[in-house]
């Protein structure tokens, strides 16, 4: 086709979950509650550390932190997302979109990475216990956190560039609830052998490094767990990385379902489900996780509700 034929686009249209007309009000209630409570509990999981002292810890410093991504991740995409439940033609204009997706990006690739610095820090707190707070200095929190945001952002700068350079110039409808790569991809008019192979490389490199740190860690985690004699010290040291391990589980394999499938078995809906899976419901469980299984976050929230003057110099 000439290209005098082309009308460049200028916007895209968001489908959306569901295109079913009784469905959207059910699934703009259930996902205004999901995002709410992703909002309450993130910022709780936020500011909670700086009102007890007790909190104050490497530990709870990377879990703030983790708490900020996955507001943030789940921001970028929840209200744009409510919204199409409400309109009839939910649009976002190619900037917009461009914005949303490498925002996205920062954060989702900030996640991934801070997952294995968790990982780290709790291989550190169990395999060489006597020296966690000399290893783990508040230095070396900062820099690794501050490394993190550097490295979610260069990727974005990278990779979403790289993807908003090829031409779109017939449908606009992208079938699902953001502007994501695989559906940018396949909307493409141009050759996309250039960005596809740096999604694909940006994408394996970055679950594999990260996936990579966070087994070795448990391994190594598991064999120090297994070498405590008493059943009593096993439980205590298994409780201390026990909330990390299930937010890990149910994150990477989220993200292994979706890079690991045949290519035979992808389809666009499916990928999807999956990633409203780990962008809207992944951010709302994880300060569920590490409240509801950690006694010193639950004591510390009474005391905070019981004493809301209670506060302490943060870490």
């Amino acid at each position: 086709m000439a290209p005098g034929n082309f009308t460049q686009v200028t916007e895209f249209i968001l489908t959306g979950i569901s295109a079913t007309p009784q469905l959207q009000v059910p699934l703009f209630l259930i996902f205004l509650v999901i995002y709410g409570l992703t909002v309450a509990g993130n910022l709780g999981t936020i500011t909670l550390p700086s009102l007890d002292s007790r909190l104050q810890t490497p530990m709870y410093f990377f879990l703030r932190h983790l708490a900020i991504i996955n507001l943030g991740n789940s921001t970028v995409i929840g209200p744009k997302m409510l919204i199409a439940f409400v309109v009839k033609k939910n649009t976002i204009l190619y900037y917009e979109c461009a914005i949303q997706q490498g925002v996205f990006l920062f954060f989702i690739v900030s996640e991934v990475i801070l997952l294995s610095v968790m990982a780290y820090d709790r291989y550190v707190a169990i395999c060489n216990p006597l020296m966690y707070m000399v290893v783990i200095s508040p230095r070396l929190c900062r820099l690794l956190v501050a490394l993190t945001y550097l490295y979610g952002f260069s990727t974005a700068v990278v990779v979403s560039p790289c993807v908003f350079s090829m031409s779109y110039c017939s449908s606009n409808v992208i079938n699902d609830f953001y502007c994501d790569i695989a559906h940018l991809l396949a909307l493409s008019c141009s050759d996309i052998y250039v960005p596809e192979t740096v999604v694909f490389v940006s994408a394996t490199t970055n679950l594999f490094f990260s996936l990579g740190t966070v087994l070795v860690s448990y391994f190594n985690i598991v064999l120090s767990i297994l070498r405590i004699r008493s059943s009593e010290g096993r439980r205590k040291a298994f409780s201390t990385c026990a909330s990390h391990m299930m937010a890990v589980a149910v994150f990477y394999g989220t993200l292994l379902f979706i890079n690991l499938k045949p290519r035979r078995s992808h389809s666009l809906d499916t990928d999807s489900i999956s990633s409203l899976f780990y962008t809207m419901v992944i951010p709302m469980l994880n300060p569920m996780i590490y409240s509801l299984r950690n006694k010193d976050v639950k004591d510390a929230l009474k005391r905070s509700i019981t004493n809301p003057h209670y506060f302490f110099k943060p870490m």
